[in-house]
């Protein structure tokens, strides 16, 4: 059996995968673009050891921040853990859509394409500044996302027009967005506090601007902070703004490029949505093992 667990950042995923890991005896696979990379802990949310509960995790602290690790590379090193794990249950977990859609739906990359970049995290502004850079003639209008991020990459993947490979339950969690939204706030602010500013300037000191970096939701922003571009505020607020601006388009990504079944997070009581996903995996499937 194939999970695949989805969402706007924030709605608890992580939490989710580890409950279902416990029950079916699965692995779990890294979906998250950003969780790749070592070190880039605290801004992206990653997993902490303890919160693992001794289940197996792959595709997380993988490469160097100075790796462009593509959605080609994530593609290949994700089919290799389905094939190593055949045998087992594999939950799937994270907020990259594009990636988890290369990994599960028959796409064949061409030689251009084996370096693309999503720009996930990236804003329709700095997606148009960027295309500026790269030609200050260029005409694509600022919210052409789609027409922008293939710009910038020459070539554009249509994934969307691929089949899917495995057989897979796609889980969805949501719930109202000012909760999100109020969520996503405070999970900032306790960045803040677990020491997110500690983890970037390390970064920065070394003068480290990868690509990961710059891309990054909470590491571009504070870069401009160190750079004397904006005051401490501004880039929590900006790094606020960001993220609820990237959970409503992973929201509107994922209701339109997978058949997922939705559910409403109840963070009163999780065990509720753990319950409630638990009795719709056993109605579908009669692979568990």
């Amino acid at each position: 059996m194939i999970l695949a667990i989805v969402g706007p950042t924030g709605v608890g995923k992580t939490k989710l995968s580890v409950e279902l890991a416990k029950k079916y005896n699965a692995v779990i696979i890294n979906a998250d673009a950003m969780q790749v990379y070592i070190g880039m802990d605290i801004g992206t949310a990653k997993i902490k050891e303890k919160e693992k509960e001794g289940i197996s995790h792959y595709l997380f602290d993988i490469k160097d921040v100075n790796v462009n690790y593509t959605v080609y590379d994530y593609q290949k090193d994700a089919r290799e853990l389905i094939e190593k794990y055949k045998d087992r249950n594999i939950i799937f977990v994270g907020g990259s859509g594009l990636y988890l859609k290369a990994a599960l739906y028959d796409y064949q990359f061409n030689e251009e394409e084996k370096t693309v970049n999503t720009y996930d995290e990236l804003s329709n502004d700095e997606l148009y500044e960027l295309a500026l850079k790269k030609d200050a003639k260029m005409t694509i209008h600022k919210n052409n996302r789609k027409r922008l991020i293939r710009f910038l990459n020459k070539e554009s993947i249509d994934i969307p027009a691929a089949k899917p490979l495995y057989d897979v339950i796609y889980i969805g969690l949501t719930c109202d967005r000012n909760i999100l939204y109020e969520r996503i706030n405070n999970r900032v602010d306790e960045m803040f506090q677990e020491g997110l500013i500690e983890e970037v300037k390390n970064f920065y000191d070394k003068k480290i601007n990868s690509k990961a970096l710059s891309t990054a939701i909470g590491y571009k922003e504070l870069f401009l902070y160190f750079n004397g571009e904006i005051t401490l505020e501004e880039a929590k607020d900006l790094i606020k703004k960001n993220s609820r601006h990237y959970a409503k388009r992973q929201y509107t990504w994922f209701k339109n490029q997978m058949d997922i079944t939705w559910f409403n997070v109840d963070f009163e009581n999780f065990n509720n949505t753990i319950e409630e996903v638990e009795k719709y995996i056993s109605k579908n499937t009669n692979k568990i093992k």
